[in-house]
């Protein structure tokens, strides 16, 4: 069976954690940004992450070799998206930088190639209606970083294709992804769905004085947090009662029907909330320590999912 082509069209960190995914699954890797030099770094960084996975068991078998031997820097885009059968745009967000970067993408790429954006926040319906391709193009939004946690969004535009949806959700499951076959796009598709309520909600707590910022954080991190790295909210709820979920909501519908109406209105996420939980953050960790952070977070984050995984095998 011939390798399968993937190009990553703008190469900075989330280019790079996709390169490394792709590579891991066995896929070929053009990579090509638009910016000098960016696609001429990523080879070191991709090198460092694979590197840093495969002491956790997270290259599906790979070594940082193959990883990095199936990876190359395109001289131009033309380059990139020769004989591909994936591509992955990771331009900034903003719809007037990825309406002519698809505008070419459509126009270069081979006829049955899928074209795919990681955006998070625009609807592929905004960038995709005008071109003659559209029926290929989709959504597959991961999770920073993409090289560490599984599940990618898969949403269509109204006129996308429904086999373009499978087979870029096979794409994902094949490189180690989990895919969410979306039946149709909305704002914020679902994992910003999701988060956008929990933290209108945390916002709402620290706004009307009812809890710090770290006691916020506190419930999710030492709380609901380490059932939901297990499970999701209705396999949650299905173990929570003896009769399962129709039992859950039997018992307890009752109490978040009270909740409810206080929490139909928007959260204010810019007045004195916003300054309490910023100068809470800053308190604990410096601006200039944030990197640092960041990378212990990305390390634990390798030794959890290599954890889950052992568990899933058992």
């Amino acid at each position: 069976m011939a390798t399968t082509r993937i190009a990553i069209v703008g190469s900075g960190l989330i280019g790079c954690a996709w390169a490394v995914s792709f590579a891991r699954g066995g896929c070929d890797v053009a990579m090509y940004d638009a910016t000098p030099g960016v696609a001429e770094a990523a080879p070191a960084r991709i090198r460092e992450m694979a590197e840093e996975m495969h002491g956790v068991d997270m290259l599906l078998g790979a070594t940082p070799e193959d990883v990095t031997g199936r990876i190359r820097v395109a001289t131009d885009l033309a380059d990139a998206l020769d004989g591909v059968a994936h591509v992955q745009e990771n331009v900034p967000e903003r719809l007037e930088i990825k309406l002519p970067v698809w505008a070419e993408l459509d126009a270069l790429a081979p006829a049955d190639a899928v074209l795919a954006s990681s955006t998070s926040a625009l609807l592929p319906s905004k960038f995709t209606e005008e071109l003659k391709g559209r029926h290929r193009c989709v959504v597959a939004h991961p999770i920073n970083p993409p090289s560490l946690i599984p599940a990618v969004e898969v949403v269509p535009a109204p006129w996308t294709d429904a086999q373009v949806v499978e087979r870029t959700a096979t794409l994902m499951e094949r490189i180690g992804q989990t895919p969410i076959r979306m039946q149709r796009e909305v704002d914020g598709f679902l994992m910003n769905r999701l988060q956008g309520a929990l933290l209108q909600e945390a916002f709402r707590l620290v706004e009307q004085g009812i809890a710090s910022p770290e006691d916020v954080d506190i419930g999710i991190r030492e709380g609901l947090a380490p059932r939901w790295a297990l499970m999701g909210p209705f396999e949650t709820i299905d173990l929570n009662a003896p009769g399962g979920v129709r039992d859950y909501v039997t018992r307890y519908a009752g109490i978040y029907e009270t909740m409810a109406p206080s929490q139909r209105d928007p959260a204010d996420w810019t007045g004195p909330a916003l300054e309490r939980v910023e100068a809470d953050r800053r308190a604990a960790l410096p601006l200039d320590e944030i990197p640092q952070a960041q990378a212990r977070r990305d390390s634990r984050l390798m030794a959890l999912m290599q954890f889950l995984r052992g568990k899933a095998r058992q």
